[in-house]
């Protein structure tokens, strides 16, 4: 980018309260806020605003006849002189209003689509560095072309971050004639991609990424161009020496995250760490020895097991495991070492299971994200956890990780000159985005009246009660014409329907994080009549549902939950599947007594409700769970701020992670 360009986005994006940064490329220095800020922050977002929806409308609307009557070049030049008059004002509401129409315009000549009103009002939001809440099935990644094009046309580096590659290849693909068009250029960061490829997608006026892989590009930049600011290479270069090679990226201007809930909170429990693998000093007897003597053990007599797979070694234990251990010899002679050894392959054995928690793929073991069910093939869990889940379930153990650079999402998306986002569901985490990435969400109205009809929910007294239940009410619907969906917690619930299914000779089709590969192909068909599809998680975001005309008359889309989620988002957008854009659609969830949600966040007291109430249809339930779900966020809130701490305290007593901030 040259120096002018730089300067005008630096103008532009860095107008309000924000320091950057004198590294390789602009971002944001990393806030300095107390708790009170904070808490003041949060308080002024929570004041009424001038509602000015309706004169922006209003505008945008009346340039719509002027635009179509426009050449296509002219719209072109239209663009441009917009983005110089942006330089100089900004993104104001005029100037998005005129911008708005020509983009409207343009797509509709490209891509067929022209934008609703309230896609306008989501893009406004995103210009306005906001967080949109627009209902599933509104039109997120159509709304997300007006700031994209708007932000672009400035010379601002436009990062759309997308949950996976194939919504970040599918997206780019659909939108691509748009921004050809206006003369654009369109990159996709794909995760098997080399570093030249990667650099050139970003080169690009819009970059679709997934959000993991464009966070290890920055750590990847951060660990090859290290402390040097701009100043100093250019000093360095001048003197003679070695010119540095390119970044990856070329800033971090503008950063438009879909299925922000998602990205923002749901992984942000986890740091982003690069790391290398080191040979593992231990021998892999150690592992085996370990796995061998954690199955013995006896809960209660030996150890503990809390609520939140805390396991501790009691008295009783450590005896007992020094006993069984007397004959190993090496590390087991010490009592640190011996107990780290059990309390590990404890968690192994009692804390992960396969097809929940992980899958064995391609002989490995590959982590499951619990939120989305998709697979997570690049993490590994730390501290000896992975070796001893390898252990267990017969794989080759592999190496240790040193850790050379991490980051939490929290800290990266906050270095962006200007940070927006969409999602179906924020309000529940409304608070928690303000305070952690300084977002505020603005609630964008439906285009249509919604149809959602919630049904009466079924409570089981036993898990396989619960499937029955589940197989006998999906073959019911489907037999009158509807389309289904089951939305289960694992791989491993999944294939157990199905198996419910395929004994009661009820067809369907599966999607789990076995077959994510065949995902597009799997949800395109889901919406004809008579089709059952069970699903993870991952089946509730992204990807649209098509309903035949047949199955629109018969009812819609018929949701069935079977188990309820710590995050009541995640069974929104499960049930936010159904009655999308006017259309018909029913809900129920058919869950079990001694499921996870219940087990570990409900009093003793409501289980013994909740057991007496089993059996029968509740109406209320939704009522009782939503108080357990907020328990569970509260304690889940609590490991994100956790995770916020140790990050900064790892990058104090670490300088060179990231940029140090002084």
């Amino acid at each position: 980018m040259s120096s002018q360009r730089v300067s005008d986005v630096r103008a532009l994006l860095a107008g309000r309260d924000v320091q950057v940064g004198d590294g390789p490329y602009l971002e944001r220095l990393d806030p300095k806020r107390s708790v009170w800020e904070d808490h003041l922050r949060a308080w002024l977002d929570q004041l009424p605003r001038i509602d000015r929806t309706g004169a922006f409308l209003e505008a945008a609307n009346a340039c719509e006849a002027e635009a179509h009557a426009s050449s296509d070049s002219t719209l072109r030049e239209r663009l441009h002189h917009i983005a110089q008059q942006m330089h100089r004002h900004g993104f104001t509401d005029p100037l998005l209003a005129l911008a708005f129409a020509q983009i409207r315009e343009a797509s509709r000549r490209t891509l067929g689509m022209r934008h609703h009103d309230v896609q306008l009002l989501a893009g406004r939001a995103l210009m306005q560095g906001r967080l949109a809440e627009m209902a599933t099935g509104e039109g997120k990644t159509l709304a997300a072309t007006l700031a994209a094009v708007t932000a672009a046309i400035t010379g601002a580096a436009v990062h759309v971050v997308t949950v996976n590659d194939y919504l970040a290849e599918r997206d780019a693909e659909h939108n691509a004639p748009l921004f050809a068009f206006l003369d654009l250029s369109v990159g996709v960061v794909l995760q098997d991609m080399d570093i030249a490829k990667r650099r050139d997608a970003y080169a690009c006026n819009i970059a679709y990424v997934s959000n993991k892989e464009l966070t290890f590009d920055y750590l990847k930049d951060c660990i090859a161009l290290g402390e040097a600011s701009r100043t100093h290479q250019q000093l360095r270069e001048l003197a003679g020496g070695r010119h540095a090679e390119a970044p990856i990226l070329r800033g971090l201007h503008i950063a438009i995250i879909d299925e922000a809930d998602s990205v923002l909170i749901d992984e942000a429990s986890t740091p982003l760490i690069i790391s290398e693998t080191l040979p593992d000093d231990l021998e892999p007897a150690i592992y085996t020895q370990a796995i061998e003597l954690a199955r013995t053990l006896q809960r209660g007599a030996d150890f503990e097991l809390g609520a939140h797979r805390d396991i501790w070694l009691t008295a009783a234990g450590k005896q007992r495991v020094r006993e069984l251990t007397s004959e190993h010899g090496g590390l087991w002679r010490s009592a640190l070492w011996r107990d780290e050894f059990a309390q590990k392959a404890l968690s192994a054995v009692n804390c992960f299971q396969r097809d929940q928690h992980y899958i064995l793929a391609e002989d490995k073991v590959q982590i499951v994200d619990e939120s989305t069910g998709r697979v997570m093939p690049d993490r590994t869990w730390e501290r000896g956890l992975h070796q001893m889940i390898e252990s267990k379930e017969g794989c080759q153990i592999t190496g240790q990780r040193r850790t050379l650079a991490q980051i939490t999402y929290q800290r990266f998306f906050g270095r962006y000159l200007h940070l927006c986002g969409m999602t179906g569901t924020a309000q529940e985490v409304a608070k928690e985005i303000k305070r952690s990435y300084d977002l505020s969400v603005t609630r964008i109205p439906t285009h249509r009246p919604s149809k959602r009809k919630p049904l009466a929910d079924h409570l089981c007294r036993h898990d396989e009660q619960r499937w029955i239940d589940v197989a006998h009410r999906a073959a019911a619907m489907a037999a009158q014409g509807r389309a289904v969906l089951i939305g289960t917690r694992s791989v491993e619930a999944s294939e157990r329907l199905s198996a419910e299914l395929i004994r009661n000779e009820v067809a369907h089709t599966v999607l789990n994080a076995r077959q994510d590969q065949t995902e597009a192909e799997t949800v395109a068909q889901a919406g004809q009549a008579g089709r059952i599809m069970v699903a993870t998680n991952m089946a509730g975001r992204g990807t649209d549902i098509k309903l035949a005309d047949a199955v629109r008359e018969a009812g819609g889309l018929h949701v069935i939950l079977t188990e309820f989620h710590e995050s009541a988002r995640v069974d929104r957008q499960l049930f936010g599947r159904c009655a999308r854009q006017g259309d018909p659609g029913t809900t129920e969830a058919i869950v079990n007594i001694d499921d996870e949600l219940f087990r570990r966040f409900a009093p003793v007291a409501l289980r013994w409700l909740l057991r007496a109430l089993a059996g029968k249809q509740q109406r209320n339930l939704r009522r009782i769970v939503a108080w357990i779900q907020n328990r569970a966020e509260r304690h889940y809130r609590k490991q994100r701020l956790d995770t916020m701490r140790r990050d900064e305290q790892w990058r104090r007593a670490l300088g060179f992670v990231g940029k140090t901030r002084k």
